[in-house]
This record gives structure tokens, C-alpha cells and sequence, in this order.
């Protein structure tokens, strides 16, 4: 796999290749994303159809599992085999992981709502002691396919922006998002009623 293009407007800076064995040391910053704006039409209206599921868009619930990821790479991947754009799974395979990690990790469940609410509380980031527990049941995975175009969105029900970590190349997580804008050709979250969505687009070969 290899990156499919890169930002002028996003540049990474590169920190010391050897540092402190002290964690402290290793603090990592973070901003938050600004909501996407300003789309093209086309791409605007796909991902009107994408959050409103109109059109030819496929949608998979995320339950809070460790086993998720994995589950949701897979719908994606065989959605990719039916539409005969399989050269895209590596990439869209990557990204999908990604993305539905960050929305397992940073998102929680309100306690208390009745029964099927699909309401949910922004979670505790980074909490090693509940990584799973308190993410949200109605995390969804949503596909659309409208050659040579894929968009893909992962909802969730948190409104936070996603933060753009500065990468940290020693510490083992922190460059999710540096990937997903490195594997797709765009990417960006926009605000819904009851949560957000984060996408990423991709053009097949």
C-alpha cells in the first residue's frame, strides 16, 4: 500500500528520532479538524445520500466489540468484491479500520434513556481502563458507490470534531488520522442532528 497523495495544507512535523524513555516525555497535541465545507456538488449530495440513505447506499451497525473492526472491514471489503472495485481494498480496508476505531474509542452511551434511544454521551478519550465498554451501540458504517467514485462515512453520535494528533513516530497509536488522509483522496467530518459523520473518498482505477 502507498499513500495516495498528501495535503499541501496539512504538513507534518517530524519530531526527534530518539527522545526520552520517559512517556511524560512524549506528550502529544492535538487540534480539532474544521467541519468540511464547501464541497463540490457532487460530492455534497453523495454524502446527503450517504447519511440520509437514499440512493444506492450500503449501511452496517457497528456494535461496541473488539471484534467490530474486524466485522466492518469485512462488509466493506465484500461490498467492494460485488461492485467489482476490489483494487481499492487495501486501501478502503485500512481506512475503514481506522475510522471505526476512533468512533469505538471516542464515543459513549447515555445511561439512563429509554429503551432504543439512539442518543448517546461524547466519551472519555483514551481511557485504557474502558476502551470498549462505553461506546456508543449505534456506530454505523455506511457505503456509496457511483463510478469511479467510493465515499465512505463512518456516523456516530458523538459531536465532537476528530483531532488531528501530532504524529509521534515512537509512540505506537496517535497516526490514524495521518492515515486516512494519506489512503484516500479526500476525507472530512460534517456535523449531523445527533452526532457526525467522518468520510473518506476514493476513486477507483
Amino acid at each position: 500500500m502507498t499513500p495516495r497523495h498528501a495535503h499541501d495544507d496539512t504538513r507534518w512535523e517530524l519530531g526527534p528520532v530518539v527522545g526520552s524513555a520517559n512517556p511524560q516525555d512524549h506528550v502529544v497535541h492535538s487540534t480539532p479538524v474544521p467541519e468540511s465545507s464547501d464541497l463540490p456538488p457532487r460530492l455534497d449530495s453523495a454524502l446527503t445520500a450517504l447519511t440520509q440513505m437514499t440512493g444506492p447506499t450500503v449501511s452496517f451497525v457497528v456494535d461496541p466489540d473488539p471484534e467490530s473492526v474486524t466485522h466492518a472491514r469485512h462488509f466493506a471489503l465484500s461490498r467492494l468484491g460485488e461492485w467489482n472495485v476490489a483494487a481499492l481494498a487495501d486501501d478502503v480496508g485500512l481506512v475503514v479500520s481506522e475510522l471505526v476505531t476512533n468512533a469505538l474509542r471516542h464515543s459513549g452511551r447515555v445511561t439512563g434513556g429509554r429503551p432504543g434511544d439512539d442518543v448517546h454521551r461524547e466519551g472519555v478519550y483514551d481511557d485504557p481502563a474502558d476502551p470498549l465498554g462505553s461506546a456508543p451501540s449505534a456506530i454505523r458504517l455506511r457505503l456509496v458507490y457511483r463510478a469511479p467514485w467510493l465515499l465512505c462515512g463512518i456516523i456516530d453520535a458523538s459531536g465532537a470534531a476528530p483531532r488531528r494528533k501530532e504524529p509521534d513516530y515512537i509512540a505506537e497509536t496517535g497516526r490514524g488520522l495521518h492515515l486516512v488522509e494519506s489512503f484516500s483522496v479526500r476525507w472530512g467530518w460534517r456535523a449531523l442532528p445527533h452526532g457526525k459523520v467522518v468520510w473518506a473518498l476514493f476513486r477507483s482505477p
